[in-house]
């Protein structure tokens, strides 16, 4: 219970240093490292659900730009 506890409040924290970073937008954090299949998976589907893309359209525009949050602006300021 205790270590359970001690969880909770370190999320707490990292996910409030985020939030006052600016790495979070909306409820999603957009600035992660796509180090893994899983969180370029991830990214797509925000990449997608924030511009409407397809899925496939979304993959491309994530690994041309890098980063979630570049993928996002690049398609707002294009379109």
């Amino acid at each position: 219970k205790a270590g359970t506890a001690q969880k909770l409040v370190l999320n707490m924290i990292s996910t409030s240093v985020m939030i006052k970073l600016g790495r979070v937008k909306g409820n999603k954090m957009v600035d992660m490292q796509l180090s893994n299949n899983k969180l370029v998976d991830r990214g797509t589907i925000m990449v997608a659900q924030q511009t409407g893309l397809d899925y496939e359209l979304a993959k491309d525009l994530l690994n041309e730009c890098g980063s979630v949050r570049a993928a996002i602006e690049k398609h707002q300021n294009n379109g």
